[in-house]
């Protein structure tokens, strides 16, 4: 084949991608789709434009599988380098996760139950394995043994976890007013 046969069947293809589609409702109460628009006259119509938007990129199944078997969870707060270090190496690996800050009182009693009573940051949950502190050759041999991929097979955004209904909010430290000079 010619390369410019091969160039413009793949522009031909790719204009395809971006047509309009036309859906309408006819007099009789049918429903049709169509790329030319609706004949005139028609009073109930949309227009759809394929390809202008990406869609959800679909999990692929070894991740599926490690997010089924051994969810993550990351206890972590703005508690410096190791934290930060622990945030970056979950999205860089592209691992699924719910990040709690244990800053939260009702956060701060599950740390407190995941870890045995200890209050330290950041924690790694992996299924029911439970990495204290930051260590990054220990947290991907977790992540490795629980089946996650080594680098993202798809984007991540961790799920930040809410107290539930109920549980008493963090409340910022009232600072001193600031005293009047007379």
């Amino acid at each position: 084949m010619k390369p410019w046969m091969l160039l413009i069947m793949l522009m031909s293809s790719a204009a395809a991608v971006q047509a309009d589609t036309y859906k309408w409702v006819d007099p009789d109460g049918r429903v049709h789709y169509s790329d030319h628009p609706p004949p005139p006259g028609v009073t109930k119509s949309e227009v759809k434009r394929l390809g202008d938007k990406p869609g959800d990129a679909p999990i692929p199944y070894v991740l599926q599988q490690a997010m089924k078997n051994f969810p993550v969870t990351l206890f972590v707060y703005d508690c410096g380098d190791g934290c930060s270090q622990a945030r970056d190496l979950l999205v860089k690996r592209g691992v699924p996760h719910t990040s709690k800050d244990p800053t939260v009182p009702g956060m701060r009693e599950e740390l407190k139950k995941v870890t045995g009573g200890d209050e330290v940051a950041p924690v790694l949950q992996v299924g029911r394995r439970v990495l204290r502190g930051f260590e990054e050759e220990a947290w991907n041999a977790a992540l490795d043994n629980a089946g996650y991929p080594k680098t993202a097979l798809v984007p991540v955004t961790p799920v930040q976890a809410m107290p539930a209904a109920g549980e008493p909010q963090a409340v910022p430290e009232e600072q001193p007013a600031p005293e009047s000079e007379s």
